[in-house]
């Protein structure tokens, strides 16, 4: 119950989103400074260093920059720009708070100091090396000029000796931790490159491990990982029946013998193509070896899976396969198959095999299919092409 309760509290306060949850974790972390100036302002006031309606006022101020800080990151409006957390902007604010302190706390002015570099600290690992230097310019600049004016109108409490040694102290340190966000914000930046070039290498690495590097399609390896997953799937709960096809492109060393390999490479490339577009989106097509192409078409019959392959043919008679040799189209001879439940795959591959081979010595240009379920074998005779289910 306490937990729940918490958890809808956090909800409430930090949102949902987790980005946006940090974002808003990490500035309410840094609005703790602004606690600290408060109290300090409290405790000149009970001393007697300070007035209580400038500390009134000034605690005024801090308390309205932090709801409005609040409300710019808790109601999205800080998504719409180029650094959602808004570092620089919420940063410059508490330095300007702090100057304000360090000229309103009178004799307890100096403890102000170490809160400049609380500040800067919380930037430092998010920061831009420019936000960082810009950071640390506006620090010094900022408070040389507040020192300045107090040590003239303030003197006995701003001594002009004394705010030197106050100003060397905020010139030597400010532009030092600035350097090293600039250095850290540097370092983010090329571990981020190097994270991206590690992620496109190993995505080139996996297409190199998974893709045929000529025609785009799933190499001979993954299409044998591809195939055992159907299988499993298939064993274990008897839906999702498959086919195989294997498809052999006629005459093919003619093609590389007579035009160049060049133009072979292109008709594999083109026929790929062709193949990965007319068949379904379930199916899988891999290039198996040389002008040989695997086909897995899914969650079908055989009768049904020979149709697509008639649609392929249909398709490749009205696609230019060479650029340059808009006559040359050439045919494809098939062994298909079903995959009987719990056989091995390499017993449905070979089936499909010699099915090729079947429809190469029936003169090609042919699918020659097999049924792996049931023996029984007819004739038939599909869109001009005799088809031989054996």
């Amino acid at each position: 119950m306490t937990s729940s309760l918490i958890k809808r509290t956090g909800d409430l306060i930090l949102g949902t989103e987790p980005r946006q949850r940090l974002r808003i974790y990490r500035s309410l972390m840094a609005a703790s400074v602004y606690l600290i100036c408060i109290g300090l302002q409290g405790y000149a006031c009970i001393i007697g260093f300070m007035h209580w309606s400038d500390a009134i006022l000034l605690s005024g101020l801090i308390v309205l920059n932090v709801l409005f800080w609040y409300g710019v990151l808790r109601s999205g409006i800080n998504q719409r720009f180029a650094d959602p957390a808004l570092t620089l902007p919420q940063i410059l604010s508490a330095l300007t708070v702090i100057a304000g302190a360090y000229a309103v706390t009178g004799p307890v002015h100096g403890s102000t100091l170490m809160l400049l570099a609380l500040v800067l600290v919380f930037g430092i690992f998010n920061m831009k090396a420019p936000d960082a230097k810009l950071a640390g310019i506006y620090t010094v600049l900022l408070m040389g000029l507040t020192m300045l004016i107090k040590s003239q109108s303030e003197a006995v409490h701003y001594p002009i000796h004394l705010e030197i040694a106050h100003f060397v102290l905020v010139a030597a340190i400010v532009p030092t931790i600035s350097s090293l966000a600039a250095q850290l914000s540097n370092l983010r930046a090329k571990l981020q490159n190097q994270k991206e070039e590690l992620t496109q290498a190993l995505n080139r690495i996996q297409v190199l491990a998974t893709r045929d590097e000529l025609t785009g399609l799933y190499n001979r390896r993954h299409m044998m990982d591809v195939l055992n997953q159907h299988q499993k799937r298939l064993n274990r709960s008897g839906h999702h029946r498959f086919c195989l096809a294997i498809i052999d492109i006629d005459f093919f060393k003619r093609i590389n013998d007579t035009y160049g390999h060049n133009v072979g490479d292109e008709v594999l490339r083109n026929f790929a193509q062709a193949a990965a577009t007319v068949m379904r989106e379930t199916d899988v097509v891999a290039r198996w070896g040389g002008e040989e192409f695997l086909v897995l078409l899914n969650d079908t019959q055989p009768g049904a899976a020979a149709i697509g392959l008639e649609r392929l043919r249909d398709h490749l008679r009205n696609v230019q396969l060479a650029a340059n040799l808009p006559d040359l189209k050439p045919t494809f001879s098939a062994g298909l198959t079903d995959y009987a439940l719990s056989e091995p795959l390499h017993s449905c591959i070979e089936r499909a095999d010699r099915a090729l081979y079947a429809a190469k010595n029936g003169g090609r240009d042919r699918v020659v299919m097999v049924n792996g379920t049931d023996q029984g074998g007819h004739q038939a005779q599909e869109n001009g092409h005799p088809m031989a289910v054996a």
